[in-house]
């Protein structure tokens, strides 16, 4: 899937760019039954409905015309939220030094969630402090990650 969620990218990032918007990612997935490409924005200024509207409208033509997507399917537009995930280098170069949330295929130290700060990555590993301490973690061994707000302190 992740082909098409790169064709897509490419096909849709100039347009989203020209409407004032940074494309964040591209998912497409399958949910039960249902289909769903979604596409994250963001604006320094946040993402509100009307944002997404906008979004929606401008791309609509170039996915059907494009094509890419054979089944049905349900199209969401959306924030990457507070808690955005963490996929693509770009989205590790952007979390450099904040807290972040680990979920593992396995336990590791009998943890499948680690909390901790990122502190590097490259194509293998993602590299963070854990409990005053820089772990290695495998990213084959990662299930997801995202950014971790703080919702106590906030």
């Amino acid at each position: 899937m992740a082909n098409i969620e790169e064709k897509i990218e490419q096909l849709v990032q100039a347009k989203i760019n020209e409407l004032g918007y940074e494309l964040y990612d591209v998912e497409y997935v399958k949910e039960g039954k249902e289909y769903f490409l979604r596409i994250f924005i963001d604006t320094d200024k946040g993402i509100d409905l009307n944002d997404c509207e906008k979004v929606n409208n401008g791309i609509m033509d170039l996915l059907d015309e494009a094509d890419y997507i054979k089944e049905s399917y349900f199209l969401e537009i959306s924030s990457p939220g507070i808690e955005r995930k963490i996929r693509k280098e770009k989205h590790f170069d952007m979390a450099m030094g904040e807290a972040i949330e680990v979920n593992l295929y396995k336990a590791m130290d009998k943890k499948k969630v680690i909390d901790g700060v990122l502190t590097g990555y490259d194509e293998d590993n993602i590299i963070m402090t854990y409990e005053n301490d820089e772990i290695s973690i495998p990213r084959k061994d990662i299930s997801h990650i995202k950014i971790k707000y703080d919702w106590e302190n906030s």
